[in-house]
């Protein structure tokens, strides 16, 4: 007797851990989470119900993105706004108070998305392919699920004019920029990417050497990165320490006798995807994260559109400022860069 019950008893809960994995998913919570084998057909059928996915953005090539979904899931169309990433923030938020939810996945940088999530309107989920990204590169949530993932990565670094810096005077990292030579040779970008590059100075460095810097009579210049990297094509900057890998790289490609190189630590500017808490097409949104997050997303972002991938190594050390930090931290944070900056760089 004792031996069948145990029998019976072992049967149920093999069989309950097999409803388990195959029960469906009811509500957008458990739809979040759900990583059954039949994701994908779960996802696209509803997807296909739902008609519609609302993505806002601040991608400036959602165009092609966009088309690649719907050609591989015919039946889902996918409404875009595009906004630079403050603007998308407060239009976020503006509509959660009002109750009016139309967003479905938002994907931007990650100080925007973080004031979303600070307001707890953010989905946490899971993916299949979360396993292959590094844990810097999400943003965790509780139950071993995430708010956001790094999509596209570009990278901060030293570019260059070949014809205006000699080979022997070509800084390979941060103490080889107070080389005597390169002193009235560099400008600064005084936008954000410039900031950053403070701070990656100041965790690596320290102060002493900022400080030092500040001897090299460096000019700033009230432009962003793709601005500043014309001014290095043309010779008029000869080197920037705040230069865009992707920028330089294409300007290369045109046939501009301009290079990039890493410093010590690089900092990585990336562009996050989260799905907002009130979606109404919630399966059409989690379809769309797999996608771009997916093998055939990071495909072409990096081979397209000249993106990189937290998925890949590229053979140096990258940093994001703002991991673990809070909005306030970290606006507090790029403020106390951004003094310094302007004490590094003359106007």
């Amino acid at each position: 007797m004792k031996a069948l019950i145990l029998a019976v008893f072992i049967a149920a809960s093999l069989l309950g851990k097999a409803w388990c994995q195959t029960a469906q998913p009811k509500t957008a919570s458990d739809l979040a989470k759900y990583v059954g084998a039949d994701r994908e057909r779960l996802l696209y059928e509803g997807a296909k119900k739902e008609g519609k996915l609302v993505w806002y953005t601040s991608l400036t090539v959602y165009k092609g993105m966009a088309k690649a979904f719907e050609t591989k899931y015919p039946g889902v169309t996918v409404e875009v706004y595009r906004a630079p990433a403050v603007n998308l923030a407060s239009r976020i938020l503006s509509e959660a108070q009002a109750k009016r939810y139309l967003v479905d996945t938002i994907e931007t940088t990650p100080g925007s998305l973080m004031l979303v999530r600070d307001n707890k309107l953010l989905l946490p989920h899971a993916s299949p392919h979360h396993g292959d990204y590094p844990e810097g590169s999400k943003d965790k949530a509780p139950g071993g699920l995430y708010f956001t993932t790094v999509d596209r990565e570009s990278y901060a670094g030293i570019g260059y004019n070949k014809k205006a810096i000699g080979t022997a005077d070509v800084p390979k990292s941060f103490e080889d920029l107070l080389k005597p030579a390169l002193k009235g040779k560099m400008g600064i970008s005084g936008e954000e990417i410039g900031t950053r590059v403070i701070g990656a100075m100041l965790k690596e460095k320290g102060d002493g050497f900022v400080k030092k810097l500040a001897g090299q009579d460096i000019k700033h210049y009230a432009l962003p990165a793709l601005g500043l990297n014309e001014l290095i094509v043309s010779g008029e900057v000869p080197l920037t320490f705040t230069a865009v890998d992707s920028n330089v790289r294409l300007a290369a490609a045109r046939g501009a006798p301009v290079a990039w190189l890493p410093a010590e630590l690089v900092p990585t500017n990336a562009g996050n995807l989260a799905i907002f808490l009130h979606a109404q097409h919630p399966h059409a949104a989690l379809l769309f994260v797999d996608f771009m997050i997916g093998p055939e997303g990071q495909k072409l972002f990096s081979e397209k559109f000249g993106y990189g991938s937290p998925r890949k190594e590229y053979g140096f050390k990258r940093w994001y400022p703002e991991q673990g930090l809070s909005t306030y931290d970290y606006a507090n944070m790029i403020e106390r860069w951004n003094k310094i900056l302007l004490q590094v760089a003359r106007r």
